[in-house]
């Protein structure tokens, strides 16, 4: 039984909830669509579980877009933030060397393999997203005297064209091993090698971008290993921050010490990042904060194989996922790797539901966010990506566990099950009337 205060307490953070979403679109642009398909105000977060001003708990399996390799506030990221804030080191010395960035580096390297790690350097970037590739593309460019860098944007039937000439060559070829923002799409591990084995042999650098697949998520501590190739120069960024704002390039040092790219004449060593600033680097690059929580969290990764687990569990997850998609019309392909997973919605065959009927989700972006809606009622979070908005998003910390990527798939399943009825004319069950499978 509540008490009186605790009655008034969870009222006051229920009127808090509500007073933040309303007030939010007259304050922040419409461009954010997170708060507006997903009205949850969160005050308190651990592991795979997010707690709302209004006191209802839900699993979290967007992970901040797969930043949150250790979930929430992990204890060994928290003991590293106050480690540095304790000892009154800079927070921001913007690239200069430290304790911290050392560590950082030296974990970093740790994870690549000798192919690559032996010959590495490291250039630190701002943490907005298109900052690594920038100073990626400007690295490459500098490196080859080139201009044009081609994107492996692949069908799995053509391959991108790097050219027969040397004049048509381009500067680089940027890879993404798993095209997650656009609908969860592997990378075959065939055309990874394919193109690797092209690009080596017209000197052309090949680029990987491990932004969304890197430190275990895909099942390999990196995407690249699953195809057995070495990369040129890697992208990164979210998870090596350990959920703080991070990015990185690293590239072989055959590629150059930097001198045209970061604008200096001296080297600080092998695999030691340059000071001055790339294209695109800006002046929150390299910050301690985020270089201690994200060695931290590399090191726990590596420390306690969290890709094999990725691989485990997240196999097991993809079987159950595709007996979901043979039981209900409106799920179409489940593609994915190690604990990222996306599943499409389609509309059925010959079924088009009636225009002036908008109770019943018709089109498959529809049918998408109807089931992201349903998860939400039942303490579940999840994402929809691809550029048809119909791709429901997994992307769980790599922390969690059997039993409860059993319970996230049990409420999916629920949601699926309410939206397949309402499409099907029938009406949607409240959160109070929910059974769990």
């Amino acid at each position: 039984m509540r008490t009186g205060r605790e009655g008034a307490g969870q009222a006051g953070a229920s009127t808090a909830t509500e007073g933040a979403s309303r007030r939010q679109p007259g304050r922040e642009p419409a461009a954010r669509t997170y708060p507006r398909a997903l009205p949850v105000v969160p005050v308190r977060a651990r592991g795979l579980t997010i707690e709302g001003a209004d006191g209802r708990r839900y699993l979290d399996c967007v992970s901040g877009a797969g930043t949150l390799a250790l979930g929430h506030n992990h204890p060994v990221v928290l003991e590293a933030i106050r480690a540095v804030l304790d000892s009154g080191a800079p927070l921001h010395v913007m690239g200069l060397t430290t304790p911290v960035e050392n560590a950082f580096v030296t974990e970093l390297l740790r994870t690549l393999p000798p192919g690559l790690a032996d010959h590495a350097r490291v250039r630190f970037c701002g943490p907005a997203g298109t900052d690594p590739v920038t100073t990626a593309t400007a690295l490459v460019r500098a490196a080859t005297g080139r201009s044009r860098v081609v994107a492996a944007a692949w069908d799995h039937t053509s391959p991108p064209d790097l050219g027969e000439t040397a004049q048509q060559l381009p500067a680089g070829l940027l890879l993404d091993p798993v095209r997650s923002e656009a609908g969860v799409f592997p990378a075959p591990d065939a055309l990874v090698r394919r193109l690797r084995a092209r690009t080596a042999e017209r000197a052309v650098p090949l680029i990987v971008d491990e932004t969304d697949t890197g430190v275990g998520r895909t099942g390999a501590y990196w995407a690249f290993e699953h195809s057995g190739v070495t990369p040129d120069v890697l992208v990164l960024a979210k998870a090596i921050g350990g959920s703080l704002p991070l990015a990185a390039v690293v590239h072989r040092d055959d590629l150059g010490d930097g001198g045209g790219v970061n604008g200096t004449d001296s080297a600080d060593g092998p695999g030691r990042p340059r000071a001055g600033a790339p294209p695109g680097a800006g002046a929150f690059r390299g910050n301690q904060l985020a270089l201690a929580a994200g060695a931290a969290t590399l090191a726990h990764v590596r420390e306690h194989r969290l890709a094999e687990h990725a691989a485990e569990l997240g196999g097991r997850t993809l079987t159950r996922l595709r007996a979901l998609a043979e039981e209900f019309a409106c799920l179409g392909v489940v593609r994915g790797r190690g604990l990222l997973a996306g599943i499409e919605l389609v509309a059925p065959d010959g079924t088009p539901d009636g225009p002036a009927d908008r109770a019943r989700p018709a089109s498959p972006a529809e049918l998408a966010a109807a089931v992201r809606q349903e998860c939400l009622r039942r303490g579940l979070i999840v994402d929809v990506t691809g550029p048809h908005a119909n791709v429901v998003r997994l992307l769980p910390p790599l922390i969690v566990t059997e039993e409860q990527m059993s319970a996230v798939l049990d409420r999916l399943a629920d949601a699926v099950q309410a939206v397949d009825r309402r499409r099907d004319g029938g009406a949607a069950g409240s959160p109070g009337e929910h059974t769990p499978r």
